[in-house]
Parts: C-alpha cells; sequence; structure tokens
C-alpha cells in the first residue's frame, strides 16, 4: 500500500496531515536525522573552538561550509544516511559516516575521527531530541498559543458583565460571571508556559560511561561532565 489518508497509521499523517505537515520539520524522521547531523557538527565546531590541540589546524573559515551539511540537508541526504544505516544497523552511527564522507569533500580527512569523538550514541539523541523539542514549541505551538490567549481575553473582556449559574458535581452551586469563568482558562499549565520559552529538557554530553573522560584525555585538562549545550 501506498501512503494516503486512508492507508495511514495515524491521523496525524492521514485524515489531518493538512493541518499539521509543518511539524514534519521536526518530528518525521527526516527531522530527527537533520537534528543529529546538526548536533555533530556543532560538536566539531565547538571541539575546535576549545581549541583541542589536535585540532588546530582546522580554518575557522570553514566553519559556514561545515554548517551547510545540516542547513541544507536534503531528503536525498536523509536516503542515502538510511542507505548507510542497512549497512551499519546503527541509526547515529550512519550519520557519523554520512559526516565523514562530506569532510572529504571538504579535504578535512585528517580530522574525520574526531566527529562524534568522546560521545556515545544517547549523547547525540539526549541533545537533538529536546532541540527539535525546543524549535517546534518555539515556532509552532507558542505562536498559535499566543493567538488562542488573545482569542480568550477579549471574549473574557466581552463577556465579564454577563451572569451565569456556576455548578459543581452538575448542581447548582454559586452566581458568577462568564467572562471571569473564560479568563480562568489562561491558568492552565499549557497556557502559562507559552511566554517562557524554555526548552523543556536540556540537552548534555556525558561520553561513554557518563563521565566525559574521551574528551578530558586528549583536551589535557578535566571537563565537568555533563557538559550543557541547550
Amino acid at each position: 500500500m501506498e501512503l494516503s489518508s486512508l492507508t495511514a497509521i495515524s491521523p496525524v499523517d492521514g485524515r489531518y496531515r493538512n493541518k499539521v505537515k509543518n511539524l514534519s520539520l521536526y518530528f518525521s524522521e527526516w527531522a530527527l536525522i537533520r537534528y543529529r547531523v546538526r548536533v555533530e557538527i556543532e560538536y566539531f565546531i565547538a571541539l575546535c573552538e576549545l581549541p583541542l590541540p589536535q585540532l588546530s589546524g582546522v580554518n575557522p573559515d570553514l566553519f559556514p561550509a561545515l554548517r551547510k551539511i545540516y542547513t541544507d540537508f536534503t531528503e536525498a541526504d536523509a536516503e542515502k544516511v538510511k542507505s548507510i544505516e542497512s549497512v551499519t544497523n546503527h541509526d547515529v552511527k550512519a550519520v557519523e559516516y554520512f559526516i565523514k564522507e562530506k569532510f572529504d569533500e571538504l579535504h578535512l580527512e585528517a580530522y574525520k575521527e574526531f566527529i562524534h569523538f568522546g560521545l556515545t550514541s544517547q549523547d547525540i539523541n539526549n541533545t537533538s531530541v529536546p532541540l527539535l523539542l525546543k524549535e517546534a514549541l518555539h515556532d509552532c505551538y507558542f505562536p498559535v498559543l499566543k493567538d488562542m490567549l488573545a482569542i480568550i481575553n477579549r471574549y473574557a473582556e466581552e463577556w465579564k458583565d454577563i451572569p451565569m449559574l456556576a455548578k459543581t458535581h452538575g448542581q447548582p452551586a454559586s452566581p458568577t460571571r462568564l467572562g471571569k469563568e473564560i479568563r480562568v482558562l489562561q491558568l492552565f499549565p499549557p497556557c502559562r508556559e507559552s511566554g517562557r520559552g524554555r526548552n523543556p529538557r536540556p540537552g548534555e554530553f556525558q561520553g561513554l560511561g557518563g563521565c566525559g573522560s574521551g574528551a578530558s584525555g586528549l583536551s589535557g585538562r578535566i571537563l565537568p561532565p555533563g557538559v550543557r549545550l541547550l
């Protein structure tokens, strides 16, 4: 079967696809691969900027070209990663090999082994997923919620003098006003969080065994475990 509104497993990809298709930029497998590539690239650049002695020969002028690997990431690139994964049987390792091929194109062969250096796959996932959640909330969810809060405020003001009978357990309880009851919706947790823009879960790198010892050893200093990135 080919994917359609009738064959999709989830209504999100079927009946309601036209309503949420912009979320593909954050929650599709293409998006997850792209975010993994982004984290790997930014981590490599961060190692260069420490600077890690072994990466002192990397020209900072190449950083924009490195970032283009994820800013210009295409569906064909994702297909390439999936093709590599069919051999490695490891999704994050496939991303690493994909980036190594890009390093060859940029004549950075001598530095390929510092891609994913000192990390475990879960470090990449622990950072990619919070980052995509953060940007999905900022770009998609909070703007809609802000519009909804504006509508709530407008109705609360328009209806502030309309009396109504409040009920509890379905039984008449006490008099109130419709505007006041509508305004209560602003106190729901999703609405209270809408203006804060905070990341729901920070990402961190802990390395193999959770101690970050690999990067610490080569840099000649002890780096604190759990380097915060977001």
